[in-house]
């Protein structure tokens, strides 16, 4: 039996060219209560013509589509300036994926391997402005941006990143979030800079609030999109 739909079900456009992971997808989103199927395109041209027409809320994309692959559709519907937030839905997770997808405006990725309850948190949460990545493309992304700052020397430019800093972030707040990023502990960042460890708990609280994500994964990699590390 259908599910009751309402005004305020999150209303999802599926971009996927296979047609089983398609149905198997589209099965799992309307059996989920509050989530709505709006439509589905079979590549990556009708689903940037389909995203313009009803403006979903949340677009799940998959990567290796007909016409025009995911990265470039998802680059169109950004240039678009809809509301919609896009989800990217692949199997593909090699570093040249990811950093492409992100690049063009991805709001999150998830691996086709995950869970029904896992794919549809990762709806609620790209429709709640949350940058969702699944946990191994975290940390792929989080050793990438490690291993650049090592590169680099680990400079720190305070002055150059306040640029960059549209999240009302305070300079020593932008100290925490570069530790956050290098994997330090709260304990470690209180002994780095010299300050209480309930003062480094507190500095991580509010920058978790600032960037309006939900965990210190979350933020370093918001702080890797931004420009903040």
């Amino acid at each position: 039996m259908d599910k009751n739909t309402n005004i305020n079900d999150i209303r999802v456009l599926l971009i996927e060219d296979h047609t089983m992971i398609r149905m198997g997808t589209a099965l799992v989103i309307e059996q989920t209560a509050g989530i709505e199927l709006a439509a589905e395109a079979e590549n990556g041209l009708e689903g940037v013509e389909k995203a313009k027409e009803i403006n979903p809320d949340v677009i799940l994309m998959d990567i290796g589509l007909p016409d025009i692959d995911g990265i470039e559709a998802t680059r169109r519907i950004k240039e678009l300036n809809l509301k919609s937030k896009i989800l990217i839905f692949t199997s593909r997770d090699n570093e040249d994926d990811v950093f492409a997808a992100l690049a063009a405006g991805a709001d999150g990725y998830i691996m086709k391997g995950a869970t029904a309850s896992q794919l549809t948190s990762a709806i609620v949460a790209v429709n709640e402005g949350t940058a969702w990545l699944d946990p191994a493309i975290a940390r792929l992304v989080l050793s990438n941006v490690q291993r650049q700052k090592t590169e680099n020397n680990a400079t720190n430019d305070i002055n150059y990143k306040a640029g960059k800093n549209t999240f009302g972030l305070t300079e020593r707040e932008m100290e925490v979030l570069a530790l956050i990023v290098d994997g330090l502990s709260n304990p470690e960042i209180a002994e780095k800079l010299f300050i209480t460890r309930a003062t480094a708990k507190a500095h991580v609280h509010s920058i978790l609030q600032k960037l309006y994500v939900d965990d210190r994964t979350q933020a370093a990699v918001t702080a890797m999109r931004e420009g903040l590390v």
